[in-house]
């Protein structure tokens, strides 16, 4: 579906470089087809050395013959390249956006003509190709282009559809949820080292252990309640350890979590 298609990519940062290699090595697109823009030179450069690639410092440069555009720019400087790319885009092309909080509606009232236009939410972990990515269609999308993206976001990790107006939940959970896992293992690690274990010891334990449950998670296709219930055996260690989650919250803190970030993207998306 996307093989001998031309790819141009506007933000040549760590996540427009993640899906140069996801698009490369996962065999969806050749190197010759990717153009990246990049005020940096430096970084153009790099990118040109590491993959082959072509690479611009204009951002029309880059999407001229491209029939996939992907925006992986802040948020704040979204508003100035779409106003800068309006005059050269076309309603053949399909538009990606993985800018956090930028709606598609925003992006087709700057672009206008009826764009395509798909908004996508990733997560840092899809640095490391294990990206969890939720996909909202704007008003002009077809059933083809939404695989379009959806072959490219697998490519550096899992993706799923989403109506766009769980984009914000999907933010709170997935988008942010990273940064709650790594103080999970962090506490972990600190747990051991209270116990007496050392520290590298106790942490290298404790990001393995969540990294084994969560693929056996993942790959069991068991609920999560299961699986916990495989390894508490009456009156054991770990019933002993889920009784002091319970008592500390836990569950009800982590659910708290993903609620106030929802709100809080919510209203970083309104005030964009």
């Amino acid at each position: 579906m996307i093989k001998d298609k031309e790819v141009g990519i506007i933000g040549g940062g760590n996540m427009g470089e993640v899906l140069v290699s996801g698009l490369i090595t996962g065999n969806l697109v050749h190197a010759e087809h990717i153009t990246v823009s990049d005020v940096d030179m430096e970084r153009r450069i790099y990118l040109t050395k590491k993959y082959g690639i072509a690479t611009t410092e204009n951002n029309e440069e880059a999407l001229t013959g491209a029939d996939i555009v992907i925006l992986a720019v802040k948020p704040q400087s979204m508003g100035e390249v779409v106003a800068g790319i309006s005059n050269s885009i076309d309603e053949s092309q399909l538009v990606i956006s993985i800018a956090a909080g930028i709606s598609t509606k925003f992006i087709e009232d700057y672009l206008g003509k009826g764009i395509h236009v798909i908004r996508v939410m990733p997560n840092t972990p899809a640095l490391i190709g294990e990206g969890a990515a939720a996909i909202a269609g704007g008003k002009h999308v077809t059933a083809e282009e939404l695989g379009i993206a959806q072959q490219i976001f697998d490519s550096i990790g899992i993706s799923v559809t989403v109506k766009e107006d769980l984009i914000d939940a999907v933010t709170g959970l997935s988008g942010s949820g990273p940064a709650y896992v790594f103080t999970i293992i962090e506490a972990l690690s600190d747990g051991g080292v209270n116990m007496g274990l050392a520290r590298d010891t106790s942490l290298k334990l404790a990001a393995q252990t969540l990294l084994g449950a969560a693929k056996l998670c993942i790959e069991s296709g068991k609920h999560p309640a299961q699986l916990k219930d495989m390894v508490t055996s009456p009156g054991g260690t770990t019933i002993a350890g889920l009784k002091a989650l319970e008592d500390g919250k836990l569950r009800s803190t982590l659910m708290t979590a993903v609620e106030v970030a929802t709100r809080r993207s919510k209203e970083l998306g309104s005030s964009s």
